[in-house]
């Protein structure tokens, strides 16, 4: 069974399919940096997680989403239900109405103001899903908060068709023609979180280690990607997205022709 049928096979497909699949748009946006799809998607996913908990709670889950006329209220309601794990009675009725304030009240909703608030609009939004996500995961199915947490990370990881994944979690750039540099992008792009510099080795199939290490703190010097953990780890920063970008269009580009 796939991942995402474990952890959420108990809900009708009307209601997984779309939690997932709004989930992973507000991933892939969030990634290729449009912040506004990102907040926008934000407010699909309340009312889906909404539906969720509130079907928790009654009892019978909708076959279908529904958008309460008033979240606030809504939200307000769930928080009466005592037959529910806390996380489903506060936490997550109060994380809701700040989703769908951020959808209708802020950048995304309106033009105007000194500053653009629509890329921390979106690092909330982001924050905020995943932590609902992977609440999800562990009371439906009793894990810890960090089993729970590597199910939402597998679920998270950006849709890249240049990327192939293969058994026991090994990535490779299908285009041999990518340089290596630009490899280790992509691949980067690929997982919304930090990636093992041992693995970023492997996958690119680089034969001499000192020289990927000077590209990784190549990369690092031009602010592409951060080191983290010592060293021992990398996670893609704004220009390096930028650059993925770069990377997938000609790719599609020489491939189209």
């Amino acid at each position: 069974m796939s991942i995402a049928g474990t952890a959420f096979g108990f809900l009708p497909a009307g209601l997984r399919e779309p939690l997932l699949s709004e989930y992973r748009t507000l991933i892939q946006n969030y990634l290729e940096r449009r912040w506004t799809p990102a907040s926008l998607s934000g407010g699909k996913f309340c009312e889906i997680v909404y539906t969720i908990v509130d079907g928790f709670g009654s009892g019978a889950y909708a076959i279908a989403p529904s958008k309460p006329g008033n979240m606030v209220n809504a939200c307000r309601a769930l928080e009466n239900r005592t037959n529910v794990p806390r996380s489903f009675q506060i936490l997550i009725p109060r994380l809701l109405p700040a989703l769908y304030e951020v959808r209708n009240n802020r950048g995304v909703g309106h033009v105007g103001g000194d500053v653009d608030p629509n890329h921390m609009d979106s690092a909330a939004v982001l924050a905020i899903t995943n932590w609902i996500m992977a609440e999800l995961v562990r009371v439906f199915h009793a894990t810890s908060p960090t089993e729970a947490q590597q199910i939402v990370d597998a679920l998270s990881t950006r849709r890249i068709p240049l990327v192939w994944d293969g058994a026991n979690g090994v990535r490779r750039v299908l285009d041999p023609n990518v340089s290596l540099k630009d490899q280790i992008l992509v691949l980067l792009g690929a997982s919304p979180r930090a990636t093992l510099v041992s693995d970023l080795f492997t996958w690119t199939g680089c034969s001499t280690r000192a020289y990927f290490n000077r590209l990784l703190k190549a990369l690092a010097k031009g602010r592409m990607i951060e080191m983290t953990d010592g060293g021992l780890k990398a996670i893609l920063l704004p220009p390096g997205s930028a650059r993925v970008e770069i990377v997938i269009q000609q790719h599609e580009l020489k491939y189209a022709t």
